[in-house]
């Protein structure tokens, strides 16, 4: 079955300890919810660089990523229909969703 990244940007930076643990709870909700469809729940990152041929920015560039996760779908649809449960899109985030390419290495 196809994999798909969710790379997310943005969402709420700062949040009082309770409705961190509030959105913790609905993240832990969501990704049960997907059930074995979650491949890897993933992991928020810190602040980012970017890197290119003109050179290293420490600002992540416009929308610099937030974290990521991996799971199966049958469609990019499918995965699709996945990220807009996530409970980032309310906390004011967005989620890039893209299949994971089989290349040999």
């Amino acid at each position: 079955m196809p994999k798909f990244v969710f790379a997310y940007h943005g969402g709420k930076t700062s949040m009082t300890p309770e409705e961190g643990q509030a959105h913790m709870t609905n993240w832990r909700q969501w990704v049960q919810s997907l059930g074995p469809a979650m491949i890897d729940p993933g992991h928020a990152v810190g602040a980012s660089v970017t890197v290119s041929t003109s050179g290293v920015e420490d600002n992540g560039g416009p929308n610099p990523i937030s974290g990521v996760s991996v799971v199966e779908a049958e469609t990019l649809s499918d995965a699709v229909t996945m990220a807009q449960r996530s409970p980032h899109i309310s906390i004011g985030g967005s989620i890039e969703v893209a299949e994971v390419l089989n290349m040999e290495m």
